[in-house]
């Protein structure tokens, strides 16, 4: 019988210390050997306190008390211990015994429990507060759960969604939730539209895989329709920053010269009134620099300045951009008309460069706004009122003009009101050096260059010149200058400046003109090729093969340059 007790006390999990009523050791069981690291044969029979560290038994046995539940370290785990007195029949305390266990694990599990209950409400919290909304189906596409942001965003809630199909939401697509259970692969970046209101929104979708089995969908949705809403506005603003922006003041103007003081002068007085103005000059003056800065200096300034080229819009719709359209006035005209441009400077400025190049029928309608401070659409009975300050530009000789029948005279006089008039660049040669540095600087800016100064036989040189492209060819000049200039040079020197007599508005004309074609029979095409390529090989070798200088130099984009170097053969030519 006592072996059979031996076995059992042995085979038990929870540790077992006796002691009879001296503190001496009698029971030390294999469990208890286990968790102090003694073995019994060096227990039994020793008094507990020099086995045991911190034993309390011997307390046990003065007090005939019992400790239960306590909790304390024993070496480098954890243990859980009952102790109580044994007594005899008459209550006598004739030993004590301890029971324990070793709860380091369950402390540690405990210890990670907690922590997943904390982390589990902050993810909840997370879930909670997040502006996205965020749905979960199951593997059957079923309903899970959804966040308040769901229902805020889609107008649905718990009710309308858990337990339901995924695609009850769908308004306007289709079910990426099943569509990922179905392929278990995430979804990115699809534009859905859900709920009643049809919400416009963005949708990421990706599966809920755990040990590899498909456990369902997590869909994340963005709110893109105050996105929208924002794009939109940003989009109206810049247009109408675009219709804005009149880019030069009257300090842009460079010069001392009297006549072109006078004009500036005369600019300045026409800024205060919102009186009709015609700039005329040779092409290349910068009349288009004084309708920005009569604008700029006027009460109308932060409202619309719309510029129009008259000669760059073809007469068949140079009418219906100007005055604007009716819906059918035309094939292919916009549902609902269009606005003109007339109607979109209303309140601000319309600048008409070339109005010497309108056609008779427009320059009808012109008037009329003049005159009554209205328009009628093409394709439309009912005047519209429009309040538009007008600046027109020409280069033409309008009297002229006139008297060949292609400018009408009682429209002359509605423009004519208050006339300023450019002086040509040969005019005013004093200008010259101070238009030079102006010019440096701005090529320095888009070159890179560190240019800072020109000789005085360079200005000479440019003052030898007519100049019949004003104040546009200057610049040009200075331009390809620079571009002929080492990196090290920073003074423009006469070796710089390119052949004047070669300079013109348009280079590829004077190039014809040099050349003698005697009896050739080739075709028009033919020749102006020939020109245009030889144009191209002598910017190529003043840019020193630079494409993107010499694109700019050519005014074409560096895409059509490298079409046209690969066309003529020319693409390693410099």
């Amino acid at each position: 019988m006592e072996r059979e007790i031996e076995l059992i006390l042995n085979s038990t999990h929870d540790a077992m210390i006796a002691v009879n009523n001296k503190g001496i050791i009698t029971l030390f069981n294999t469990a208890a050997e286990r968790l102090t690291q003694i073995a019994s044969e060096n227990a039994l029979g020793r008094f507990v306190g020099d086995v045991v560290r911190d034993t309390r038994l011997p307390y046990i046995l003065e007090t005939g008390q019992s400790e239960l539940n306590r909790q304390q370290d024993l070496g480098s785990i954890k243990i859980i211990t009952n102790r109580m007195p044994v007594k005899d029949d008459s209550g006598n305390v004739v030993g004590a015994i301890a029971v324990f266990r070793d709860i380091t694990e369950v402390i540690k599990l405990a210890e990670e429990i907690t922590n997943l209950k904390e982390m589990q409400s902050m993810l909840a919290a997370i879930f909670n507060a997040t502006q996205d909304a965020i749905s979960v189906v199951d593997q059957a596409g079923l309903g899970v759960m959804i966040n308040p942001a769901y229902t805020r965003i889609t107008g649905l809630t718990e009710k309308d969604v858990i337990g339901k199909p995924a695609t009850v939401d769908i308004a306007e697509g289709e079910s990426l939730h099943m569509q990922v259970i179905k392929t278990r692969k995430p979804i990115k970046g699809a534009l859905l539209k859900v709920g009643p209101t049809h919400k416009e929104v963005l949708v990421n979708a990706a599966p809920i895989i755990v040990d590899s089995e498909l456990r369902g969908s997590v869909g994340v949705i963005h709110d893109i329709s105050e996105i929208a809403k924002l794009s939109k506005e940003l989009k109206q603003a810049k247009e109408i920053i675009r219709s804005l922006e009149a880019k030069y003041t009257f300090e842009d103007i460079v010069g001392d010269d009297p006549l072109l003081l006078a004009a500036i002068e005369k600019a300045r007085k026409a800024s205060e009134i919102p009186v009709t103005v015609l700039l005329r000059g040779e092409s290349g003056t910068g009349k288009e620099i004084f309708a920005h800065a009569i604008h700029n200096a006027s009460e109308r300034k932060f409202r619309k300045f719309v510029r129009v080229n008259c000669t760059a819009i073809s007469e068949s719709l140079l009418e219906s951009e100007l005055f604007g359209y009716e819906e059918g006035a035309f094939t292919g005209a916009r549902k609902g008309g269009r606005k003109g441009l007339f109607e979109e400077a209303n309140g601000g400025t319309i600048f008409l460069d070339e109005i010497g190049e309108i056609p008779p029928g427009t320059q009808a309608k012109l008037l009329r706004v003049l005159q009554e401070k209205e328009l009628v659409r093409v394709g439309g009975t009912k005047p519209i009122s429009v309040d538009v300050r007008i600046i027109t530009a020409t280069n033409v000789d309008l009297e002229a003009a006139i008297n060949s029948g292609r400018f009408r005279a009682d429209l002359y006089y509605r423009l004519n009101v208050y006339p300023i008039k450019i002086p040509p660049l040969r005019a005013r040669m004093g200008d010259i050096y101070d238009l030079t540095l102006f010019f440096i600087k701005k090529f320095n800016q888009q070159y890179g260059r560190n240019i800072m100064d020109i000789s005085h036989q360079a200005v000479g040189m440019l003052k030898s010149y007519n100049w019949p492209g004003n104040v546009r060819e200057l610049e040009n000049a200075i331009g390809r200058a620079i571009i002929n200039m080492k990196t090290g040079d920073n003074v423009i020197l006469e070796s710089h400046l390119p052949t004047f007599e070669r300079i013109t508005e348009k280079n590829e004309t004077a190039f014809a003109a040099e050349e003698d074609y005697g009896d050739d029979s080739r075709s028009l095409n033919d020749i102006v090729e020939q020109v245009e390529k030889k144009y191209i090989l002598q910017v190529m070798k003043q840019c020193q093969g630079n494409k993107t200088q010499a694109a700019k130099t050519l005014d074409v984009s560096l895409r059509s340059l490298y079409y046209k170097l690969e066309r003529y053969g020319i693409a390693e030519e410099k």
